[in-house]
């Protein structure tokens, strides 16, 4: 009995390739680390816990730099070696270079949130969280299997879920965890049923082996495979925020943290547009022509109601500032969908997806810089209104102008170049991919959202109600703007470099 089993045993055991794992694993090590410590640090000494997290995110950036002279790809069928679980490819690093370094800035972020809190957020735990779920985002790029993918999504959620409700005695803080919680749960059963039927007509989880087994499932299974293609499709819509599945967004942005709303802006539009380019054109690309005009309609749809929503912010309204970067967040998720509708009918898909990728990572610099300047505000104007910024310009003049480029380039409006290029790009892919009234709908939601981002800009630069109020910046928050302000200048100053990097065999 003994020697059959050993051939068996021996099958199932799988070398690691610890080197392509690094980036997600020292993100989750280091969480650990500072959750352990935090039951031994005194309490005045708790804001190490927040430079050992940015150190640590810091050192899982970097060690994406050896992972750039080829693919690696490890947690392979021991019989096809071509099969995989986790690969770390070209698509992979920059989705995990914009997950790690998008949660790098909001650590940044939060390190001088937390010293203004005033024990209102747990430190320990907040870094706990915000670490794991940073990890499961970087894990969720490299996923090669829809079990794996499933199980990213959900180490990445899960810990967003308390981190939006972890301000003790805040009701509105409770009512956005609540909302957001609810939604994200429903999409997980709706992706998990869409997977379920998936695996059924196939029988494998495997990306590579979908795409091929799906496109001659038995007859009688048609049904269910085209059944759990939708139901997969409608449960990544819900993580993406397109519309109508957008409506937890405005109020968990607000009841959020502001760092934490930052990083759901950015690194959550990129855990779930990942995975919705991973399911659609790595798995189900036989299936183009269910999901493409799905994703064409719903980028239609999502942009338009995003910009309208952020056009009917009233300048004095509570919260205002954070609601327009919250809706503005919505249209932007529409113009992201709109390369990944275009693939479905292009003959390149690849370079569809790299138009995708170069629009995030635009928009998650700037975005982050805009959520940089509302942090700075919001620390000695808590209701964080958009009339606040008023005559920002005469009180921290630096500050007035970073935001004024972050605003220009989500605009698409010089000096904000790299915004501008962004926006070409993703206009050119649904040109090319013969998508004439998508491009039509977008050129029409550029000018609409051109109204209220120049309002926003134009009202830093009015005279100052009253007397201006100083803005003194923290080193942390001094370290985000800068970042992000060198960023977005640098990639204005050469936008083609971006392009070039995503254009290059992403899959």
């Amino acid at each position: 009995m003994s020697s059959p089993a050993q051939p068996l045993a021996a099958s199932l055991v799988q070398s690691v390739d610890w080197l392509a794992i690094a980036p997600p694993t020292i993100a989750a090590v280091v969480g650990l680390v500072v959750l352990v410590a935090d039951l031994f640090v005194a309490e005045h000494r708790k804001a190490l816990l927040g430079w050992t997290s940015v150190v640590g995110l810091a050192a899982a950036t970097l060690t994406l730099l050896p992972l750039l002279d080829g693919d690696r790809s490890t947690f392979c069928l021991t019989g096809d070696t071509t099969v995989c679980s986790y690969t770390a490819d070209r698509f992979t690093l920059i989705i995990q270079f914009l997950v790690l370094g998008g949660a790098l800035l909001a650590a940044l972020l939060s390190v001088t949130a937390l010293k203004d809190a005033r024990k209102e957020l747990p430190e320990g735990e907040y870094w706990f969280l915000l670490l794991s779920s940073a990890a499961g985002a970087a894990l969720l790029p490299a996923s090669r299997d829809l079990a794996t993918l499933i199980v990213a999504l959900e180490v990445a959620s899960l810990p967003a879920f308390a981190l939006v409700g972890l301000r003790h005695g805040d009701r509105k803080s409770s009512e956005a965890a609540l909302k957001f919680f609810l939604s994200s749960v429903t999409a997980t059963a709706v992706s998990l049923m869409g997977i379920s039927f998936v695996y059924a007509s196939t029988g494998t989880l495997y990306l590579t082996q979908v795409a091929d087994r799906i496109q001659n499932v038995d007859g009688q299974l048609h049904t269910l495979a085209q059944t759990g293609v939708v139901l997969t499709l409608v449960g990544f819509a819900f993580k993406t925020a397109a519309v109508p599945f957008h409506f937890w967004v405005p109020d968990t942005y607000v009841g959020a943290p502001l760092p934490i709303a930052a990083y759901l802006s950015v690194i959550g539009k990129a855990v779930g547009f990942s995975g919705l380019i991973l399911v659609t054109v790595v798995a189900l690309p036989s299936y183009a022509d269910i999901w493409g005009p799905a994703l064409a309609a719903l980028a239609a749809l999502t942009m338009t109601v995003g910009n309208v929503g952020a056009l009917r912010q009233q300048a004095t309204r509570a919260y205002s500032a954070v609601r327009l970067i919250a809706w503005s967040s919505v249209g932007q998720a529409g113009y992201l969908l709109v390369p990944i509708a275009a693939a479905a009918y292009s003959g390149d898909a690849e370079k569809s997806i790299g138009s995708t990728v170069a629009y995030a990572l635009m928009y998650g610099a700037v975005n982050l810089g805009a959520f940089a300047v509302a942090a700075l505000v919001g620390r000695t104007k808590s209701l964080n209104r958009l009339s606040d910024y008023r005559g920002l310009y005469t009180s921290s003049p630096l500050s007035a102008l970073l935001l004024a480029f972050f605003l220009l380039c989500l605009a698409g409006l010089p000096p904000g170049i790299i915004g501008l290029f962004a926006k070409v790009t993703v206009f050119s892919a649904a040109v090319d991919a013969g998508l004439g009234w998508l491009a039509v709908i977008m050129a029409v939601n550029v000018v609409i959202a051109l109204f209220y981002y120049l309002q926003w800009t134009a009202l830093l630069f009015r005279a100052a109600e009253g007397e201006p109020e100083k803005h003194r910046v923290p080193a942390p928050l001094t370290a985000a703007l800068a970042l992000t302000g060198v960023l977005g200048i640098a990639l204005s100053g050469a936008p083609q470099l971006v392009l070039r990097f995503t254009d290059t065999a992403l899959f």
